[in-house]
């Protein structure tokens, strides 16, 4: 964490090792992240270089991950993960207007901007982004799990990506569990490519068919017919018409705790960096 000298303000402070990491890709990202300003965005206020590593200062975002907050709220509804994924959709729309396609969105990629109760959802991590102004891709990259169809097949692909992960993390929200699921990553690939998926009992029981509408349409494996950001922000679910006010906060927080660790409890790996020769004319180190 860095303050910025003249008005006290508080920023967070990224790091990377020279030699971890291409220069084209972290001018990749540093390109993309001046580029945008969007409120459910982390922005990035300034950049520096030393022999040994890249600085980016970021927007401080504190109010911790997505999942760590639903297991922390007590009560949970579908109303309260249309509310998320209407902002998800909103900064995603604003991405791919400017020709930015995120390519790895996912739950812990999705932070609260503060601790207040009706904080808003902010979008990072843009490594692996893209500025595509012709709108076609064809690296293969992305997360486990969240990467769509045509990505794993190495066809060309689209923004309409973003769509299907955004499809994957409502999916997660309402049941706890990911769509895909298997030990092996051959067989796990297979499913994601035919999107075999399906809503069991009892899990998704009590979600209304208009939610699966929307999961369905996000996560369609032609990507030409799939949902756009701007066709899913006018369904109903998102608009809050058809998102039900039922707790499902016991269910989806025991499938939560039992697939996906929660942050607080990973081992985290911390190094010591010196930050004296960087932040002496603005910033001031404040410690990790």
């Amino acid at each position: 964490m860095v303050r910025e000298k003249t008005t006290g303000n508080l920023y967070a402070l990224k790091c990377l090792k020279k030699k971890h990491l291409a220069q084209s890709n972290l001018e990749n990202e540093i390109n993309v992240l001046r580029r945008i300003k969007h409120d459910n965005v982390v922005g990035l206020e300034d950049f520096y270089e030393s022999r040994t590593h890249y600085y980016l200062v970021m927007q401080l975002v504190s109010g911790g991950e997505l999942f760590d907050r639903i297991l922390d709220r007590g009560v949970y509804t579908e109303k309260d993960a249309s509310t998320v994924i209407r902002q998800v959709l909103q900064a995603v729309s604003y991405l791919h207007e400017n020709s930015i396609v995120h390519r790895d969105l996912k739950p812990e990629n999705l932070l609260y901007y503060n601790t207040d109760e009706n904080a808003k959802i902010m979008v990072s991590d843009f490594g692996l982004s893209k500025m595509s102004e012709h709108g076609v891709m064809s690296t293969a990259c992305g997360t486990p799990g969240y990467v769509a169809p045509e990505v794993l097949a190495q066809k060309p692909y689209s923004k309409a990506v973003d769509c299907w992960s955004i499809g994957v993390i409502t999916y997660i929200l309402l049941c706890g569990y990911p769509p895909f699921f298997e030990d092996n990553e051959t067989r796990l690939f297979s499913k994601i490519m035919r999107a075999e998926y399906a809503f069991h009992t009892p899990f998704w029981d009590d979600i209304s068919e208009s939610a699966k509408d929307f999961i369905r349409n996000m996560m369609e494996k032609n990507p030409t017919k799939r949902f756009t950001t701007e066709q899913a922000l006018k369904h109903p679910w998102i608009i809050g018409d058809t998102a039900r006010e039922q707790d499902i906060y016991q269910s989806v927080c025991e499938q939560i705790q039992r697939n996906f660790a929660k942050s607080k409890w990973r081992v985290r790996n911390s190094s010591r960096t010196f930050f004296k020769w960087c932040f002496t004319e603005r910033w001031v180190h404040m410690g990790t």
